[in-house]
């Protein structure tokens, strides 16, 4: 519903991407819109386009690709869940192959849309828009 679109948007952070991880998806001085609500209810689906603190640095944030989420092991006892992250761009990406999952928690939302670049403005869903529709198949 547009009512909840709206919501969304007004409670959603802003967010500059600083790091070519993501290119060509996102490119440096791309602004994506960042929902902080979304993994409250939920767990990051592989795909999804995640701000997350830095693991590595005190203070600064990474944004990156989920590519996979692990549950806490049972025998554990309700540890917490793992997320791997990684970029696109593995030559200019630091991410879950160098650092390993992350925790659940320094997950700083769901980037959902780029609102800047106008040309490039629209939703994330972790493909790049410019690639087009895919090839068809030629198998019979």
């Amino acid at each position: 519903s547009w009512g909840w679109r709206i919501l969304r948007w007004v409670r959603s952070r802003r967010f500059v991407v600083e790091d070519e991880s993501l290119v060509p998806l996102l490119l440096p001085g791309d602004r994506v819109r960042v929902d902080p609500r979304a993994y409250r209810s939920r767990v990051p689906r592989p795909g999804e386009i995640v701000v997350l603190s830095d693991p590595e640095h005190l203070v600064g944030w990474l944004i990156k690709k989920v590519d996979e989420v692990t549950p806490p092991a049972p025998e554990e006892g309700g540890g917490e869940v793992l997320v791997s992250v990684v970029g696109i761009n593995p030559q200019a990406s630091r991410d879950s192959r160098r650092f390993g999952p992350v925790p659940i928690a320094r997950i700083l939302g769901q980037a959902y849309f780029r609102y800047f670049p106008a040309s490039r403005r629209g939703p994330l869903d972790g493909r790049d828009r410019r690639e087009g529709p895919p090839e068809p198949s030629m198998e019979r």
